[in-house]
């Protein structure tokens, strides 16, 4: 089985909290031993995958397999295009890890998703810009160190897809079990 869940911000990717009072998965009634493919940090939010498929994980998050995921990146200023060149071209180095090349565009329209609880820090005199990032590995905050590596620091981070699927009609906190043709858009093969 295969879960898709919308993440909120403010939960933690783990059945089990770190400290008292934190959110984690427990809290959304999913089916007894299914585990995450893969994470999201506390303060990301969007597409999480669960399962109780072993083997999986690797089929999703092993760069090898080029599994692509895709963001919405609110991100503080306005990159220029030499910014974008850099987040594509794979010449960033962070913690001494070359990443990946990958997708990075500046999007035209600000993304129609609803507004984040607690909301984003707002600075009047500083724009925002939302880009679309596609990237096929996933070290730990890879987009938060990656767009701080331009000087453009992520405000809000929003996986809206894994491989060709997404669903917008999760809603944060909400969730459901993937069928067939879910599994072949997420490039996970047939159930086991």
């Amino acid at each position: 089985m295969v879960i898709a869940f919308h993440k909120p911000y403010g939960v933690l990717c783990q059945f089990t909290p770190d400290q008292p009072g934190q959110r984690t998965l427990a809290d959304f009634g999913f089916p007894k031993n299914v585990y995450s493919l893969g994470r999201l940090d506390m303060d990301s939010e969007g597409l999480l995958l669960l399962s109780d498929e072993s083997g999986l994980n690797d089929r999703l998050l092993n760069p090898k397999h080029a599994h692509q995921r895709t963001y919405l990146v609110q991100v503080e200023g306005i990159p220029d295009s030499s910014a974008i060149t850099v987040l594509g071209e794979g010449s960033i180095v962070i913690r001494g890890h070359q990443c990946l090349p990958c997708e990075a565009k500046i999007l035209p329209h600000r993304p129609e998703i609803p507004p984040r609880e607690p909301p984003i820090r707002v600075r009047k005199e500083i724009p925002d810009t939302w880009l679309q990032i596609k990237l096929t590995e996933g070290k730990n905050r890879q987009v938060r160190r990656m767009t701080a590596a331009i000087g453009h620091p992520t405000l809000r981070l929003i996986r809206i897809a894994i491989g060709s699927f997404s669903d917008p009609s999760l809603t944060p906190g909400s969730w459901r079990k993937l069928d067939v043709d879910d599994r072949k858009r997420a490039e996970l093969g047939s159930p086991r």
